[in-house]
């Protein structure tokens, strides 16, 4: 039975990519969840159903900063792995205030790297040979493509926004640890994600709840900067199975081979909710407007999954055309999921632009 008898940390496990995680965990697998999380602004227990009343479920209210209440969690659970998903992760917050990215995403990581190795020490032999140490990063930190070409697990950093420039130094992080002290770690580093429980400041759901409102859309720059969009769930199982099945120290990015235009995902929006739910005026598409570009835009990110695929015979399910309609439907269908958030004080205005 799959991960029978292993217990599992999820850090940020009520984020989006973190709690599709957990969702997928308890769905799909024998494995005791324990989901750390700090509750921040964009974290939502909301995001997992059923969770509380699952007996291989457990959640605990922490900072990943916070070095006592980490070693506190470790010698409680004796954990056989970590999943590190706790982040912050939005650009143009990271343009406007940086410094909370420097904490969570380099402080917070290093944090739990030492609390990690020095409860991994701790381990019988045959313990600390199964333990894994999985942190989950992002394409941004390979900076802009050119109009060709992929990024491959080779490519040299060269981050461009305070988000990508502190989640690259925590994939260094990781890195050394393995490379120093032995802690057996896993990299990932995945492209676009989008899906259910998406927080709003997002482009796919900001753009969902505007289209829903007919409210104008707001594309940054000429919208022809180019992503590969990956439905989060495949990105949950990619990351499980990389946990049970990649090779120590290696690193796997993870893409969905879904390259789109910013604009064309809008339009892709626009076109969907004119058919699922039609507005009182006219089409979608006459709502998008051009704005002011973003300070640093990378112009293309694209990955180059083949390693994951070749080595653990992972592919993504969903085209870009087949998960998008999934996501569609999903705002659609649980609008009291996004009204709450809205409710609870989130204004949808725009940041990043240092004024």
């Amino acid at each position: 039975m799959r991960l029978k008898g292993v217990t599992i940390f999820v850090t940020g496990g009520a984020g989006f990519i973190g709690s599709a995680v957990v969702r997928h965990l308890l769905r799909n697998s024998h494995a005791r969840v324990v989901n750390l999380d700090k509750l921040t602004y964009a974290a939502n227990l909301g995001s997992l159903p059923g969770a509380t009343e699952n007996l291989k479920y457990a959640f605990e209210k922490q900072c990943i900063c916070d070095a006592p209440g980490l070693r506190r969690l470790f010698e409680h659970y004796q954990p056989d792995a970590v999943l590190n998903l706790a982040a912050e992760s939005h650009v143009d917050r990271s343009i406007d205030g940086p410094g909370e990215f420097i904490q969570t995403n380099i402080v917070g990581t290093f944090t739990l790297l030492q609390e990690a190795l020095r409860y991994w020490r701790t381990l019988s032999p045959d313990k600390r040979a199964r333990f894994r140490f999985q942190h989950i990063s992002t394409d941004e930190v390979f900076g802009s493509l050119g109009e060709e070409g992929f990024f491959t697990e080779t490519t040299p950093y060269s981050p461009n926004s305070p988000y990508s420039a502190s989640k690259a130094s925590s994939d260094h992080l990781v890195r050394a640890w393995h490379e120093t002290y032995e802690l057996p770690t896993l990299l990932t580093n995945c492209s676009n994600n989008y899906g259910p429980y998406h927080f709003p400041e997002k482009l796919v759901p900001h753009m969902i709840i505007k289209g829903l409102a007919g409210e104008q859309l707001p594309v940054y720059g000429d919208g022809n900067n180019v992503r590969d969009w990956l439905y989060v769930e495949d990105h949950a199982k990619a990351l499980t199975l990389v946990l049970e099945h990649g090779a120590v120290g290696e690193t796997y990015n993870i893409g969905g081979r879904n390259e789109r235009t910013n604009l064309h995902v809008v339009e892709s929006i626009c076109d969907l909710l004119d058919e699922i739910s039609p507005g009182q005026t006219g089409r979608r598409r006459d709502l998008i407007t051009f704005v002011a570009d973003r300070p640093g835009h990378d112009r293309r990110y694209a990955i180059d999954a083949s390693k994951l695929e070749r080595d653990l015979g992972w592919r993504a399910e969903e085209t870009f055309e087949t998960g998008i309609r999934k996501a569609v439907h999903w705002y659609v269908d649980h609008q009291p999921w996004w009204l709450a958030i809205l409710e609870r004080g989130y204004q949808a205005k725009r940041v990043g632009l240092i004024q």
